[in-house]
């Protein structure tokens, strides 16, 4: 018998699960597939530690899961000592359906290690939590979400004591643990109502709130300007049914914004997100509600946050009268400029300023800071990777972060979150929008006059979706393949250069391997290209697809779209 077929018999012969759970994986018995989906590993706990679908199963999203994670991640942070379990855990959870149950579950788990909880006592954004880490100075945090991913996902994100999330070590350390413990017999579990009683677990709430929106506020640069317009300036916002509704509404409102018009439909709290498809605010489509309530007010700007309200999307009115999405690349390089431009007349700006981006972002990010005298630099994929970036500045005194963003919609200033944020990034955005709306002119407008300084710069992200195991073999295979073979030629372009991240190899055209980069360990692969544009590949890291990005550079837009166009018809021949 096939490993997931002992693995489902286990599970079903587990004194452990409920009648409900017994009878969900009873009515599968006739379902290979679906069992070997459920079974055929478990899920593989990471940086960003797990994410999957919530089901009952070894490759799925359930209590079993969450209190296996908890204990081996409570073994970790006791080996660090008494004083560290002292330190404890901080705790959140975003909007999702079981995350409320899940979060008290770990809570309960790290009480009956020894570990002292404090547990946000209702849903918030995750960029509090990393604040709360920081705040209260807790060893680690733990984050039960699955961000934007559709409502049948949950998540379990980890974070260690300087907020930013999972270090590599401990994230090995933890998944070692789950590898040599029995998922129904091995963790430690106390009465949630008794440990809330006795102190084990300590719930934090309102006081948090407005010590996270004080830092917030701290940020904004120039808030005379949106005094200035305020009784004209308006927002549309949208948390999507999630952990933005209440701080990104207060943050705009302090920061002086008078005309704040939220979505209604989308301002009740609900997992199931009822009025969108996906809880993403990458996807435009998912802003339908918000641009039909801009139409009705005459918004300047629609400001949306994903359910844990670390990514933010935005939308600006164009010269017909129709609102256009700014994408996350677009609007990165818009605050980059603007919180430049705004510190040097504010007299803010620190002589050693830099600012950090992923390998994945637009090219523009580089020039801008070049332009500026601001130190850039790259890093892999994800804020964990920006964050260590700026600790190391910070401690060889080198560089004073000013901003640091990824084109997946999301934004950190401050040095009181290590996580993406879309609660400052909201009142940053809101201060800039209103900075141009003075001058009669919108984010659009603004990146125009960008693109006219800096170069003409457009991306573009493709997925190429592969589900269940079938599709994570194909993943596998497509990134060997191509390892195997590096591509001499994209799309007809030569690949003057590329890099497996894998193990940090440089290899020139004509030459092949000739140098090792320093940054390494991680699954992407880099192609630059002899007309000056880059091809990356990479699988997703909490999602069953390969993500190809495609950064172009041209002399004007027309060149740049058919840079895109003759890319992307590359890139999914790939996916067949």
């Amino acid at each position: 018998m096939s490993f997931y077929m002992d693995e489902y018999q286990k599970w079903l012969d587990s004194p452990s699960l409920t009648e409900e759970e017994w009878s969900e994986l009873d009515a599968i018995s006739e379902d290979e597939n679906e069992i070997k989906n459920r079974f055929f590993a478990p899920l593989e706990f990471g940086t960003a530690g797990l994410r999957g679908t919530m089901k009952v199963g070894l490759h799925n999203m359930n209590i079993h899961i969450i209190r296996h994670a908890t204990q081996a991640f409570a073994d970790v942070i006791c080996a660090e000592g008494k004083e560290a379990m002292q330190k404890g855990i901080a705790i959140a959870h975003d909007c999702r359906l079981n995350s409320r149950l899940f979060a008290e579950e770990a809570a309960c788990v790290m009480a009956a290690n020894g570990i002292h909880v404090r547990l946000f006592d209702a849903l918030r954004p995750t960029p509090e939590l990393s604040f709360a880490i920081i705040h209260y100075g807790t060893t680690a945090g733990l984050n039960i979400t699955a961000s934007h991913n559709p409502k049948e996902y949950n998540g379990y994100k980890v974070y260690w004591s300087d907020g930013a999330q999972l270090p590599p070590q401990k994230a090995e350390a933890i998944a070692k643990r789950m590898a040599e413990t029995d998922i129904f017999n091995c963790y430690q579990t106390v009465d949630y109502d008794i440990a809330l009683a006795e102190g084990k677990i300590e719930l934090i709430g309102e006081e948090t709130d407005e010590l996270f929106l004080n830092c917030v506020l701290s940020q904004a640069i120039n808030k005379q300007v949106v005094s200035e317009v305020a009784d004209q300036f308006k927002i549309v916002y949208t948390p999507f049914h999630g952990c933005g509704y209440k701080l990104v509404p207060e943050a705009l409102r302090r920061l002086g914004i008078k005309h704040l018009y939220p979505v209604e439909e989308q301002m009740v709290i609900d997992g199931n997100f009822p009025t969108v498809v996906s809880p993403n605010p990458e996807n435009p489509e998912g802003f339908y509600l918000a641009v039909d309530l801009a139409k009705k007010v005459g918004s300047d700007l629609i400001i949306g946050t994903d359910p844990d309200s670390d990514r933010i999307g935005t939308m600006v009115r164009d010269p017909e009268g129709n609102y256009v999405t700014i994408t996350g690349n677009q609007l990165g390089v818009l605050l980059l400029d603007y919180i430049i431009r705004a510190r040097k007349e504010a007299g803010t700006l620190p002589e050693n300023a830099g600012a950090v981006a992923s390998i994945v972002t637009t090219g523009m990010a580089r020039v801008v800071c070049e332009e500026n005298n601001v130190h850039f630099e790259d890093t892999f994929t994800g804020f964990k990777f920006m964050a260590e970036r700026v600790a190391s500045w910070e401690a060889a005194g080198t560089w004073k972060y000013i901003f640091a963003y990824e084109e997946s919609y999301g934004y950190m200033a401050g040095d009181y979150v290590r996580d993406k944020d879309a609660v400052t990034a909201s009142m940053l955005v809101a201060e800039m929008a209103a900075f141009y709306y003075k001058q009669g002119m919108t984010l659009l407008d603004a990146m125009h006059d960008l693109y006219e300084k800096y170069g003409w710069f457009m991306e573009k992200t493709l997925n190429l979706v592969m589900p269940g195991v079938d599709g994570l073999e194909k993943m596998r295979a497509l990134m060997e393949s191509l390892r195997n073979a590096m591509p001499e030629k994209i799309a007809g372009e030569t690949v003057i250069r590329s890099r497996d991240y894998l193990d940090g190899s440089i290899y020139v055209a004509g030459l092949g391997r000739v140098d090792y980069s320093p940054m390494k360990g991680s699954n992407v692969l880099y192609f630059e290209l002899a007309d000056g544009c880059t091809f990356i590949i990479r699988p997703s890291g909490t999602e069953p697809k390969i993500k190809i990005y495609l950064l172009v550079r041209g002399a004007d837009e027309a060149a740049c779209r058919e840079k895109i166009s003759r890319y992307e018809g590359y890139a999914e021949e790939l996916g067949k």
